[in-house]
């Protein structure tokens, strides 16, 4: 299901709110029958089926998520019986929690665990999913919806740059859940702007060490990039943190040609201006050209289906690849991850192979096509009736089954004992072979 049709006259909030100030165009939910579990089952099983990934090849499977529905088991955990079936038990990793940056984490380790002498020659899989839902209020329409899945492995068409990772931790409270017997989360939605711009700044600055160490003393610049993925709370903040980058290699040097327009500012104090309208209004502007050719095309699925929270960054990466194809061979991609708390790193892939089955395979703009739009105030009804059934038991979904896509697994019902139960509808035929 999605949103953002007529959301801004439903709230009575000024036109064009939503969709150039915050940069959003339409924002994915689920009903009662779909939760976390089921979202990400969804998405592996279906992830499987396309790759044609014998159940028994992965090795390790570890989730990336925020969207807890039991302090204990994980969404891991769930996930098993779907390798089980083929009689696959031996299957490492679990889920990886930390705001947005889960997925992240899981891709890390999942990619370590390659790397590293306890691999036994098979895959891994990486689940990167949430639900991002808000109280009802200024920051509802950042929330969104999804799931995405990644194989990791020899033979990679996008293959992480070795030593090439900068990562900044700091404690913080600008987003957090400490209420568990609610869904929403706590947000200090000014700092949470300003801890994200922060970590940009100070991911930059250990990258761009680390790469002119890795390149005989060589400056590291956007020049360098042909690509640069954002983790996508909501666009505006993707823009400025392009923006960000920019101004940071300005800030490194200033006498560099096509800065004439900002010398002003040549002697701020970084941490200064995290809200400096002046300079930002003036980066955003110089950044307009890089932005539009180097981060744009990886923003179809974030302003699409909202804040995935740990999918968001590689949705934004999937994006990439369906408006790129194999135009990204031989192209460094930068990615910044962050999660509130706080938790970020910026790294970078190569495309070292072709991309075409994967963006077959993704069929992104057959798929956005088939989405249901409904009203927000039916968006806000089923709000209200996850605040109502979080956390309980005893109880069995409503909304029609008839709303799902096929191959869709669904809730049927969380019985006394808080168990859930799935079930899967009819996956959809087999594609004709030609």
């Amino acid at each position: 299901m999605t949103l953002c049709r007529g959301a801004e006259a439903h709230e009575g909030v000024e036109k064009g709110k939503y969709t150039k100030g915050l940069g959003q165009n339409n924002m994915a939910f689920v009903g009662d029958r779909e939760d976390i579990v089921s979202i990400s089952l969804t998405a592996t099983q279906n992830f499987l089926e396309k790759y044609n990934i014998d159940p028994a090849s992965i090795g390790h499977l570890e989730v990336g998520t925020e969207t807890i529905i039991d302090k204990a088991k994980s969404v891991k955990s769930y996930l098993i019986e779907l390798f089980a079936r083929a009689g696959n038990f031996d299957v490492e990793g679990v889920d990886c929690v930390n705001a947005c940056y889960g997925g992240t984490a899981a891709l890390l380790n999942a990619v370590a665990w390659v790397e590293s002498r306890a691999w036994d020659g098979r895959l891994a899989l990486v689940v990167a999913a949430d639900i991002a839902v808000y109280a009802r209020g200024n920051a509802r329409p950042t929330g969104g919806c999804g799931a995405v899945v990644m194989l990791v492995g020899p033979q990679a068409a996008l293959v992480m740059e070795p030593g090439l990772r900068g990562t900044h931790v700091e404690h913080a409270y600008d987003f957090y859940k400490p209420e568990h017997t609610k869904e929403y989360p706590t947000v200090d939605g000014k700092l949470s702007i300003q801890c994200y711009l922060k970590a940009v700044d100070h991911c930059y600055d250990v990258y761009a060490r680390k790469f002119s160490q890795a390149h005989g003393g060589a400056r590291f610049s956007l020049s360098h990039v042909d690509f640069a993925v954002f983790h996508s709370p909501y666009n505006g903040l993707v823009q400025k943190a392009l923006a960000r980058l920019v101004l940071n290699d300005f800030l490194v040097a200033p006498e560099t040609p096509g800065y004439e327009s900002v010398q002003v500012y040549k002697n701020v104090e970084r941490e200064e201006t995290y809200f400096h309208k002046n300079l930002e209004t003036a980066f955003r502007k110089l950044s307009e050209p890089v932005y539009a050719t180097k981060t744009k095309p990886t923003t179809l699925l974030p302003t699409e289906l909202g804040n995935v929270y740990c999918g968001s960054l590689y949705a934004g990466l999937l994006s990439l690849v369906h408006t790129q194809g194999d135009a990204l061979l031989g192209k460094r991609v930068l990615l910044f991850s962050y999660g509130s708390g706080m938790v970020s790193t910026l790294f970078s892939f190569k495309v070292a192979r072709s991309v075409r089955d994967m963006q077959i395979k993704a069929d992104l703009t057959r798929r956005l096509s088939q989405r249901r739009f409904v009203d927000p105030k039916d968006f806000h009804a089923s709000l209200a009736l996850r605040e109502e059934r979080f956390c309980a038991h005893s109880w069995k979904p409503q909304d029609p089954k008839s709303d799902l896509f096929p191959g869709t697994f669904y809730l049927k019902a969380v019985d006394d004992q808080y168990r859930r139960t799935y079930k899967r509808s009819p996956p959809p035929p087999p594609a004709a072979k030609l």
